[in-house]
C-alpha cells in the first residue's frame, strides 16, 4: 500500500509518499498562507507524487475521544473541529489539509493519526492536574502530551538498535517544539508537555513551564491582556526570549563568541532538559536507553553532551568521538545502524553515541513521524488497528 502522509505545519504543508517498504518515493512541500495551503497548488503537487492508495494525516490533538488512529468520515471531522479550542494554532491547519487533499483526491481513504494518542496510556498520577474535580470533568483538564508520533517511532526504533526489548526508554524530541517521553516496553507512562504544548522544556519560541502565579501576576498587576500573554509565551519566549534568536545553531555560535545572553540561554535549556530526563527516568524506575531526535537532538552534539553531563548517576555516559562524528559516517565498529530512507530519499545512520560499557545505551535517531503514520494507516485499513 502506497501511503500519502500529510503533515500540516505552521509554515508549510509537507506531503510524502511511502511505499510498502517505507521508502519515500515522492515529496512536496507547499507554503501555508492564512492557515491553509494554496488550493491552486495542491492538485499539481499531488499529481507529481504519483498514484497513492490511502492518506494519513497528522492531527495534533485527539482529546479524550481519539486515543488511536481512526478512519476519517464526516462525523470524525466534526468531532475534530470541536477540539480546536484545545489546539487553536495547530488543529485548523491539520483540518484544512484534510479538506484540501479530499478536494483534490475525492474518494481516497484517509486515516487521522494523533500526536496525543501515544500518551493516552499514561497513568492517572501522571495525567491528572491537582485541580477541582468539577473543573477537570467539565473541561477535560488533563495532561495530554504531544509529539506522540515521534516518541512512538523513536522508542520502537531504539529497541531495534539495541537488538532486544528496549525496556525503559526516555525519548528526547528536541526541535522547535521539544518534549520528553518515558516509555516502558513501548508504552508511554509519562511526558513533559501537558494540556497544551506550552508545558515542559524550554523551546525555540515557547517558554516551557513557568509558575502559573507569575502569569496571574502579569495579568493582575501589570495589566497584560490574555492575548498578549498567550502570544508572548508561545512566540516570544524560549531561546528567542533569552538569546534573541530561536535557532540553536545561532545560540551555539554566539556562545563561542562569548555572548553572555546566549550562554544563559543554553544553560537554561540544558538545565531544564537534564532535569526532565531525570524525572522521566524516575517515572520508569530507572533507565536503559536514552534517545535524541528532532532538529536539535539530531544535529547538536553540544546539547547532547551538556544534557548528559550530570546524568552519570543514572548510568548515562556519552562517547565524545561518537557524539561529534558526522551522522552518515560514524566511527567503525560501534553503533552504526542504517536508518530508513529519509524524506528526501537519502539514507543516514541512526547511531549509538553512548560510551562503551555505560549502563545506559544512548542513541541518535532520525525523526520519522511519516513512517509511524504510514504504519498506522495500513493497520487501520487492514482492520488490524484500533481505529
Amino acid at each position: 500500500m502506497r501511503v500519502l502522509v500529510v503533515n500540516a505545519g505552521s509554515s508549510s504543508l509537507k506531503l510524502r509518499v511511502l511505499d510498502e517498504a517505507d521508502r519515500v518515493t515522492g515529496s512536496a512541500d507547499l507554503p501555508v498562507n492564512g492557515g491553509a495551503a494554496d488550493a491552486a497548488a495542491m492538485e499539481p503537487a499531488l499529481a507529481s507524487l504519483g498514484e497513492v492508495d490511502a492518506a494519513g494525516y497528522r492531527i495534533v490533538h485527539g482529546g479524550t475521544r481519539f486515543t488511536a488512529p481512526v478512519r476519517i468520515g464526516g462525523g470524525v471531522l466534526a468531532r475534530l473541529r470541536a477540539l480546536t479550542d484545545l489546539a487553536p494554532l495547530h488543529q485548523p491547519k491539520s483540518l484544512a489539509a484534510v479538506a484540501a487533499v479530499q478536494r483534490a483526491l475525492p474518494g481516497l481513504p484517509g486515516v487521522a493519526c494523533f500526536d496525543t494518542a501515544f500518551h493516552a496510556s499514561i497513568p492517572a498520577a501522571a495525567a491528572t492536574y491537582a485541580l477541582p474535580r468539577e473543573w477537570r470533568q467539565r473541561w477535560d483538564l488533563r495532561r495530554y502530551g504531544f509529539h506522540g508520533l515521534s516518541h512512538a517511532y523513536c522508542s520502537r526504533r531504539a529497541a531495534e538498535l539495541a537488538g532486544q526489548a528496549a525496556g525503559r526508554v526516555v525519548t528526547c524530541h528536541l526541535g522547535a517544539g521539544a518534549s520528553l517521553a518515558a516509555v516502558r516496553d513501548g508504552v508511554s507512562v509519562d511526558t513533559t508537555m501537558g494540556f497544551t504544548p506550552l508545558e515542559g522544556l524550554v523551546m525555540a519560541t515557547r517558554s516551557g513551564s513557568v509558575d502559573p502565579g507569575l502569569v496571574l501576576w502579569l495579568a493582575e498587576h501589570a495589566g497584560t491582556p490574555p492575548a498578549e500573554l498567550a502570544a508572548t509565551l508561545e512566540h516570544r519566549s524560549g531561546l528567542l526570549g533569552l538569546a534573541g534568536t530561536a535557532d540553536m545553531r545561532a545560540v551555539e555560535a554566539a556562545v563561542a563568541e562569548g555572548d553572555q545572553d546566549a550562554r544563559l540561554a543554553l544553560d537554561v535549556y540544558t538545565h531544564r532538559l537534564r532535569a526532565g530526563i531525570a524525572a522521566m527516568a524516575a517515572a520508569l524506575g530507572g533507565l536503559d536507553v536514552l534517545v535524541f531526535t528532532g532538529g536539535v537532538g539530531e544535529n547538536s552534539p553540544r546539547v547532547r553532551a551538556e544534557a548528559a553531563d550530570g546524568l552519570a548517576f543514572l548510568g548515562v555516559g556519552i562517547d565524545a568521538a561518537l557524539n561529534t562524528a558526522p551522522a552518515t559516517s560514524p566511527p567503525a565498529g560501534h553503533g552504526s545502524v542504517p536508518a530508513p530512507a529519509g524524506p528526501d530519499g537519502a539514507t543516514g545512520a541512526d547511531r549509538e553515541i553512548g560510551r562503551h560499557g555505560a549502563p545506559v545505551r544512548t542513541f541518535v535517531i532520525a525523526a520519522r513521524e511519516d513512517i509511524e503514520i504510514a504504519g498506522q494507516v495500513r493497520a487501520v485499513l487492514a482492520g488490524t488497528g484500533t481505529g
